[in-house]
């Protein structure tokens, strides 16, 4: 069997195109996952046990189904909810691939990152917080100046490894026709057939960038001198 390279230049617009899809999607996702992981987090260690099971029943939910079904709950499900809330008629709104591709993908991310965030603040020996508030510190204050900055460090590797695991799982949303890698690897095939080719350039390319992403981990690892 002959391997088409030549269907592989002629792809390769394409496909570097649906990559820098896929690299906004993972940014936006992870992004808004961080700051739903870091709320979550918090609300995890709060003292009140209401607010901790609230972020207990988020952090089981997302964690414990597949994202595609949650991709399949917000695009199809969605329009249902919002068609409620805003159509006073009944009719429902609908909800686009991108929009769905981002919440989907961000409340997933959320909790995991929530998870990496709480194992990072119970890294810190107790006793932080507690001089902290010694010297006169607010827990907002002594969180946001003593406790978060150590924290950060130790999550940098497995926060690096929730964006790899994201910028895969991305594929995920092709089901609901969002053009990212994936979905323009499957038109350009059903347009040529050339599968094999296409499958491999599409692979290449997400080795590529996941690649791209543990060397800058690694970087950060060695810039703070995290072991």
């Amino acid at each position: 069997m002959d391997f088409n390279w030549k269907l592989i230049v002629d792809s390769l617009p394409l496909l570097i195109g649906g990559a820098g899809i896929t690299i906004q999607i993972t940014l936006m996702s992870v992004g808004f996952g961080f700051f739903i992981g870091l709320v979550v987090s918090l609300m995890n260690l709060s003292r009140f046990r209401v607010i901790r099971l609230i972020a207990k029943c988020y952090v089981e939910l997302f964690r414990g189904t597949p994202l595609l079904v949650q991709i399949f709950m917000i695009y199809f499900g969605g329009p249902k909810l919002l068609g409620a809330i805003v159509n006073a008629n009944g009719a429902p709104e609908p909800i686009g691939p991108y929009l769905a591709a981002v919440l989907a993908c961000s409340i997933n991310s959320g909790a995991y990152v929530s998870e990496i965030f709480r194992a990072g603040i119970q890294s810190i020996n107790k006793g932080q917080m507690e001089a902290g508030r010694s010297l006169g510190l607010t827990w907002f204050q002594t969180m946001r100046y003593i406790i978060m900055p150590q924290a950060f460090k130790a999550i940098i590797p497995p926060l690096g490894n929730e964006f790899i695991a994201m910028l895969k799982d991305t594929s995920l949303v092709a089901v609901i026709g969002f053009e990212e890698l994936t979905r323009r690897g499957q038109l350009i095939i059903a347009r040529t057939y050339g599968s094999f080719e296409i499958w491999t350039a599409v692979a290449v390319i997400y080795l590529i960038m996941t690649l791209t992403i543990s060397r800058l981990v690694a970087y950060l690892e060695r810039k703070y001198n995290i072991k």
